[in-house]
């Protein structure tokens, strides 16, 4: 749950201040729910985005993503500190300045992205305990283990376009399997991104780990993932439940039709 700035308690403020050449401007992130805290902070050295936790489960989460974002070269912002204090766990991170890519048919976001994942595709998890894809996804099928550091969550808010080139953020997901999952799991925000089923297949084609995995397979994770959006949907009123829903659900159905 996101809470305000003001939440924090002056101790931490004061050692966040002090990391930045003193607080300026604090601009809340507009979207994202894995810490209690997230905003870019001005100071006079420069901007930093930093979030912050002090409920357990924020804590853990926190806790895991920096874990991950430390563990992995370029793709996540780098870390630049960390520290805890008054039961509150903060990370100040680079701050990534740069647009979402457009990944609509024919956007120019779609070679960035291909550079940017034919990379990760090649990226083995780092040592340490990471999600699963059973107990990232809730299904599991045996094709879907493997030892790639999957960031799991390739929505265009979490793709920021720099001088550098298409950048990840948000790793609280990060999971260790087959790369041909980070790939099953682009196609819903390809579908909404405007692709039809069929399109955002023939882009996937580009890539070794999605020629190789057996149309079965990819039959299977369909229609479990549309099954798992489908029960979601009908339990919340939220938006991107039910968007997740009818994009799995084409895709799946797509599947199921040729």
């Amino acid at each position: 749950m996101r809470s305000d700035w003001t939440a924090l308690p002056e101790t931490v403020t004061a050692e966040i201040a002090e990391r930045v050449g003193g607080i300026i401007d604090v601009c809340p992130a507009p979207r994202g729910n894995h810490a209690e805290i997230a905003s870019t902070v001005t100071g006079s050295t420069g901007k930093v985005f930093v979030k912050a936790a002090s409920s357990e489960l924020s804590v853990r989460s926190l806790r895991y993503e920096l874990a991950a974002t430390s563990s992995v070269d370029w793709y996540p912002p780098d870390v630049l500190w960390h520290f805890e204090s008054d039961g509150w766990l903060v990370v100040g991170v680079e701050h990534l300045d740069g647009p979402h890519p457009d990944l609509s048919p024919g956007g120019a976001g779609l070679d960035l992205l291909a550079v940017t994942l034919k990379g990760l595709q090649e990226t083995p998890a780092p040592e340490g305990t990471w999600f699963t894809p059973a107990s990232r996804l809730g299904f599991t099928i045996p094709a879907m283990e493997g030892r790639m550091f999957v960031h799991s969550d390739l929505n265009p808010a979490n793709l920021i376009v720099t001088g550098r080139g298409l950048r990840i953020v948000d790793w609280a997901w990060a999971t260790e399997a087959a790369p041909w999952v980070e790939l099953a799991l682009l196609i819903q925000w390809l579908i909404g991104c405007g692709h039809t089923p069929q399109q955002a297949e023939a882009w996937m084609a580009q890539f070794p780990a999605w020629a190789g995995t057996p149309s079965g397979v990819l039959d299977e994770f369909a229609s479990r993932n549309a099954e798992k959006w489908s029960a979601k949907s009908q339990q919340s009123a939220q938006g991107w439940m039910h968007d997740l829903a009818l994009w799995t659900g084409q895709w799946a159905s797509y599947r199921r039709t040729t």
